[in-house]
């Protein structure tokens, strides 16, 4: 098994960074360690100020990836290196397609997919069906439903146990249900992968890539959708906050 991945300090939260965060979470699906894991961004570590309970759940959580432009430039700042972004949707897709390749030898790991409108993620599970006939898919399951049908969901993951789940239903719902449920499967590798599979069932798009490339895949969704204006907002409150905790020597290192 990997070392653990160092720790830095954004705001007070933790963020990992390594080389290769699919093959450490492949590891750990591999001798059924689990782990869960949170893509961090300047919108939830704003959130995480206030919501204490959410931000309890994150400084908990085994992995905690730079998925934000903010997050990512404080971290370079901090360290006076590179550091590169890890947008969650492609943390989760590297997983699977790592997952389809070693299931045509091993055929062990199985994958849920669970959040989303009615339909959604059984789209995105049949499009990645579609890409590796070979990954095993658990089953899905809607975010939207009756409080019978959530308890009939967490019958079924204690019962099934996947290696691997997806939960789609936003922050910081999707990180609160997590570590909630997780003894249901504490083998398991979860993932809050947000709007994702909306992406993988064509219900939306990504941004272009040289948008992402150069930090400004947050413009494109506000472009998309623009009733998300209020909730940019912590995007200049999280570049405030962090040159005056920076400013007050509280940056700082953790292992």
């Amino acid at each position: 098994m990997s070392n653990l991945p160092k720790s830095f300090s954004v705001l007070g939260l933790p963020v990992h960074v390594m080389a290769n965060y699919p093959n450490w979470l492949q590891e750990r699906i591999e001798s059924r360690q689990g782990a869960h894991v949170v893509t961090l961004n300047a919108e939830m570590t704003m959130q995480a100020e206030r919501n204490k309970p959410l931000a309890k759940v994150i400084q908990s959580a085994e992995l905690v990836i730079p998925d934000g432009a903010g997050v990512v430039l404080y971290l370079q700042l901090l360290l006076r290196q590179k550091v590169n972004r890890v947008p969650g949707i492609e943390l989760a897709e590297a997983l699977l397609q790592n997952l389809g390749q070693s299931n045509s030898k091993l055929n062990t790991s199985k994958v849920f997919f669970y959040g989303g409108s009615p339909g959604v993620a059984q789209k995105a599970a049949d499009y990645w069906k579609s890409q590796s006939s070979e990954l095993m898919i658990a089953g899905t399951h809607s975010g939207y439903h009756s409080e019978a049908e959530e308890q009939q969901l967490k019958e079924t993951l204690a019962e099934i146990q996947p290696q691997l789940i997806l939960v789609g239903l936003g922050v910081p719902r999707q990180e609160m249900w997590i570590s909630q449920n997780r003894h249901l499967c504490p083998q398991a590798v979860w993932i809050g992968v947000g709007g994702s599979f909306d992406i993988w069932s064509g219900v939306k798009t990504r941004a272009p890539h040289w948008l992402g490339n150069n930090h400004l895949e947050w413009l494109y969704r506000l472009y998309k959708e623009p009733w998300r204006w209020k909730r940019m907002m912590s995007l200049p409150e999280f570049a405030f906050k962090s040159v005056v905790y920076c400013i007050t020597d509280k940056c700082a290192v953790s292992q």
